[in-house]
């Protein structure tokens, strides 16, 4: 059951007594541009970021920049499995509501999984560490609040797995408190702050910079897309499809397929078989005819809300027909004018692993950025059968 936690946050924003740090995923500004109704070209980040400021919060970072991450980890984890062999399909990980089906429904399938964490746990376990450090501070001192348009992020904060130990030995979770868009609309009723009346102010170093590749992780097929770009420059292919072009997995259709050339470590052509489903109804069809052997693929994105994030279950509700269509148009419109739009080009990220994380899926980053699946079909069952008693 969806939990609202605005008075809690409110509480933190008007006590001070810990540095607050807010993260925002990329449908939060596409919804807020809608609400304030900002032009359909204009990139509301800007604004976003003033008005978070206006609010009390002390540095304002970019899941956009984690979903960076999640490519550079993910992607070479897929490449990992190509040449070394490994469990297919690789199945995306960043969508709660679709970890949730796996674990509850599906747990033959967790093999399948990207270990990699959400971009909201990649940047939640950043902040508490990394981040942390370079102020001087420790985990305890910081409150992590982050902005989704998902009430499923909102379970996902208090997985057991998302902590760090502090100085005193206890564990912290690495998000304090997840807003929906919805909430983050009533907090800045409360406190009368209106966005669209501020003049742009910029997002936070160092994890506040990102490619419009990440941007992309709010619509279904923009984690697929991203993570192309990025793979087929890694591994070298001599033709890569050119920016904006993989059209196949754009759009609202269910499920959606291509093919991808990729390359081996040997330099080995091979035609990677990439899937896009959204929406829980298309998601069971779909493992359906995988389990039937009806159909076979080697990287599929799953998202559980039709459309993906930017319609995700805790954004604001619309009378309008075609709002998920004008927010998808708008997030491929922000990456047509963006200047940065391949994660790997991304100077905070190749920052980040010159002085913390040292290489994609290396040690550290499997401890940070990594993690594992558990099996809750049985307490499901047992949920049921005390339910029938």
């Amino acid at each position: 059951t969806e939990r609202n936690e605005v008075i809690e946050v409110l509480r933190q924003l008007d006590s001070k007594r810990k540095i607050l740090v807010c993260s925002t995923a990329p449908a939060i500004r596409v919804a807020l541009a809608e609400e304030f109704n900002a032009d359909p070209d204009f990139n509301f980040t800007g604004k976003m970021v003033a008005g978070l400021r206006k609010l009390g919060f002390d540095y304002i970072f970019d899941t956009n920049f984690s979903a960076d991450l999640t490519i550079m980890e993910e992607g070479t984890e897929l490449i990992n499995r190509l040449n070394n062999g490994g469990k297919f399909p690789m199945f995306t990980s960043c969508c709660p509501g679709w970890i949730n089906m796996v674990e509850k429904s599906y747990p033959e399938l967790r093999e399948n999984l990207s270990t990699c964490k959400s971009p909201q746990q990649m940047i939640g376990a950043l902040i508490k560490s990394y981040f942390a450090k370079k102020l001087g501070v420790s985990t305890e001192d910081i409150i992590h609040v982050s902005v989704m348009p998902c009430t499923a992020k909102k379970g996902e904060a208090k997985r057991p797995e998302f902590v760090q130990k502090g100085k005193d030995g206890k564990n912290y979770p690495d998000i304090d408190y997840v807003l929906t868009t919805r909430e983050l609309l009533t907090l800045m009723k409360l406190k009368k702050v209106n966005p669209a009346e501020l003049a742009d102010d910029k997002l936070d170093s160092p994890l506040g910079i990102s490619s419009s590749a990440g941007n992309l992780f709010g619509v279904t097929g923009g984690v697929m897309e991203a993570a192309v770009r990025t793979a087929q420059i890694i591994t070298g292919v001599e033709n890569p499809i050119p920016l904006g072009e993989l059209k196949a997995v754009r759009g609202l259709e269910g499920i959606k397929a291509a093919t991808v050339p990729l390359k081996t470590k040997e330099g080995k052509d091979i035609n990677v078989r990439a899937a896009v489903v959204s929406g829980g109804a298309n998601i069971q069809k779909f493992l359906e005819k995988i389990k039937n052997k009806e159909v076979e693929f080697d990287f599929v994105e799953m998202m559980m809300c039709p459309g993906g994030c930017i319609n995700g279950g805790g954004q604001p509700k619309s009378a309008d027909p075609k709002i998920v269509t004008k927010k998808m148009q708008r997030m491929y419109t922000m990456d047509e004018q963006a200047t940065l739009r391949l994660s790997h080009e991304n100077e905070e990220v190749k920052q980040i692993y010159k002085e913390f994380l040292i290489e994609p899926n290396g040690h550290l980053s499997h401890e940070l950025l990594h993690t594992h699946y558990n099996d809750r079909s049985k307490a499901i069952q047992d949920m049921s059968l005390h339910e029938k008693k």
